[in-house]
């Protein structure tokens, strides 16, 4: 990338994404362009909010290639068979794994209850209560927080260990990847300042155990990166194959539409005219260009009014390329 495109870039980001934490672009697998911003480094380690999820696909990927999952299609409660269902609730029986991992679950709520989500001590039964209901399954619905939690039970019901442990071994550690321990918060103000840390390593867990699905992780640009490349490179790091590129065609491909806003999505992965992304909350994302072998990792804080991270790159970043 030119100086004077850098320039460009950074003027805009001061002034129009000013949240951002650090920034990453990769083009056939080498480093064109490397920046931090609020005082964030290399080593700043941010909330990357529904990043997670997609995260949590690769490892779902993972598990099925491992054979810890036999197929997408079983039903949800095929891995909970001590779950009791409650009375009059029918639609649940016929929920399966790829519903929730396309968004096209149905839930009970119409509001999320976070205050009792977040008060409670275990996010997967509390998201097992909440499954099913009167809606039709096969509809997209996103659910941002309540929901994909389940998905972390089933990893945990399968491989015996921890979401985070079951990472560390399979993805973090092959990939060079440092996320160090589990995190809860002991108030509502601890968890409220953990989105404005960038120095926390690890993934939040309920008082049960179990790693959150849906946000919680955080990771720097460069661990985000990584992540972009592995899909880019169908799978392989280093020589080593570590999810199927069967998976990540399969993950990557159009099973569902938002249909308010006309987006498509794939396994827990948005998806692009020329590939796909995982986003998060404040504008942090994985963004993968397939046809220009192109990753674009950004880092972000919250912010609420936070601007399109991906209208930054295909405006400023790819046509500086």
């Amino acid at each position: 990338m030119k100086r004077e495109k850098q320039r460009e870039l950074e003027q805009m980001i001061e002034s129009e994404y000013s949240n951002i934490a650090g920034l990453t672009v990769q083009k056939g697998g080498s480093l064109l362009y490397e920046q931090y911003f609020n005082g964030c480094t290399a080593d700043s380690r941010i909330h990357v909010y529904s990043v997670t999820k997609s995260i949590v696909s690769i490892l779902l990927g993972i598990a099925v290639d491992k054979g810890y999952i036999k197929s997408v299609h079983q039903r949800v409660l095929e891995f909970f068979p001590d779950y009791t269902v409650k009375n009059g609730e029918n639609t649940i029986e016929n929920v399966t794994l790829e519903h929730l991992l396309t968004m096209t679950a149905p839930y009970k709520y119409q509001e999320a209850p976070y205050i009792e989500y977040f008060t409670s001590s275990d996010y997967v039964e509390f998201a097992l209560d909440l499954l099913g209901g009167s809606d039709k399954i096969g509809d997209f619905r996103y659910a941002g927080l309540i929901g994909p939690d389940i998905l972390s039970g089933i990893l945990v019901r399968r491989t015996g260990q921890s979401v985070l442990d079951f990472a560390k071994e399979n993805l973090f550690s092959p990939l060079g990847m440092t996320v160090d321990d589990p995190i809860t918060f002991s108030s509502e103000e601890e968890q409220m300042a953990f989105n404005t840390r960038s120095d926390i390593s690890g993934w939040v867990c309920d008082e049960a155990g179990n790693n959150t699905a849906g946000w919680g992780l955080t990771l720097s640009a460069r661990d985000m990166a990584k992540i972009g490349q592995l899909y880019l490179d169908g799978g392989l790091w280093e020589g080593k194959q570590i999810v199927s590129k069967e998976w990540i065609d399969q993950s990557t491909r159009e099973h569902s539409r938002w249909q308010e806003f006309d987006l498509p999505y794939g396994y827990l992965w948005w998806l692009e005219d020329q590939g796909y992304s995982a986003m998060g909350d404040g504008g942090n994302v994985i963004y993968v260009n397939k046809s220009e072998k192109l990753v674009v990792s950004i880092a972000a804080f919250f912010h609420p009014q936070a601007k399109d991270s991906i209208a930054l790159i295909q405006k400023y970043i790819e046509p500086a390329l």
